[in-house]
């Protein structure tokens, strides 16, 4: 691993591997996401940010009395106002590409964020409140879809949680992908908390490598896998990355992890090729 050896990250690491050994289903993605950004910020009293969304829940939680506590427009709008208004949450349109975007600490302490990480704080709203909600597989601008029975409203957290309709996602979609991309069944696809935080730190590693900081790259790498070991295409990627950056003996560990866990035939030959390439590298 290339995380720092202190108490603290060690702790949090270990914090991280339960949760990669847990089902889908059961990862709490705001604490997830707060032990993320921990690694980057160990003094931070996580207590503080834990409270904060406990209090946000609340908050949401309070505009949405009983009698309509199962009407999802009423839900959306409470998100929305408490996000927006109250709290003071907001895309950061400006400084889009800055690394504090993907922090979860950093964004609370700012009030802004990529869509990505304010979806977590939407998303750890409703797991807190028992609500069905999760994020949705569109390109280039994550976003939210909150439902209830066939009733479904999706929410852009990026812009104030406002409700996107068709119309605006197919505006959307034209203006990332060209005027002839067109909605696909496949952008509606729901996204698990797991795949969530791997989206986020997909986003920091992706700058690391623009910003020509391997090593960087190679920390955020090392955290997916805490939250997905067996994730085999994650290994997969993994194993072909280490080895291109030159990080052989992590290159290798993993392509081994890989074998043990892949059945298919096609990618073991694959990733057996590479593994032999990479113990020649090493020798």
């Amino acid at each position: 691993m290339t995380e720092g050896g202190s108490a603290e990250h060690v702790d949090i690491s270990d914090a991280l591997k339960e949760i990669g050994d847990q089902e889908d289903e059961a990862v709490d993605i705001g604490e997830a996401a707060l032990l993320l950004a921990a690694l980057d910020q160990p003094d931070a009293d996580l207590s503080f940010y834990r409270d904060h969304l406990s209090k946000i829940a609340d908050d949401v939680a309070a505009l949405v009395p009983g009698t309509s506590t199962h009407n999802v427009t009423k839900r959306t709008q409470a998100l929305s106002d408490v996000m927006m208004g109250d709290r003071g949450y907001s895309g950061d349109h400006d400084t889009y590409d800055d690394p504090l975007n993907a922090n979860l600490i950093k964004v609370i302490d700012r009030r802004k964020g990529l869509p990505v990480t304010l979806a977590i704080i939407y998303l750890d709203v409703a797991r807190r409140l028992g609500w069905d909600a999760t994020g949705i597989n569109f390109p280039g601008h994550f976003m939210i879809r909150l439902e209830r029975g066939t009733v479904r409203s999706i929410i852009d957290p990026f812009n104030g949680g406002i409700e996107r309709d068709v119309a605006d996602l197919r505006a959307l979609l034209k203006q990332m992908a060209g005027l002839e991309a067109e909605l696909q069944p496949d952008h509606y696809a729901p996204v698990t908390s797991r795949d969530t935080l791997i989206r986020l730190l997909n986003n920091i590693k992706l700058r690391a490598l623009s910003g020509n900081d391997p090593e960087r790259a190679a920390e955020i790498m090392d955290r997916m896998l805490l939250i997905a070991p067996s994730r085999l295409s994650l290994l997969q990627e993994a194993g072909i990355f280490y080895s291109r950056i030159g990080n052989l003996r992590r290159a290798a560990t993993v392509l081994e992890e890989f074998l043990v866990q892949s059945t298919n035939e096609t990618d073991r030959h694959e990733a057996a090729t590479l593994l032999h390439k990479v113990r020649a590298r090493l020798n």
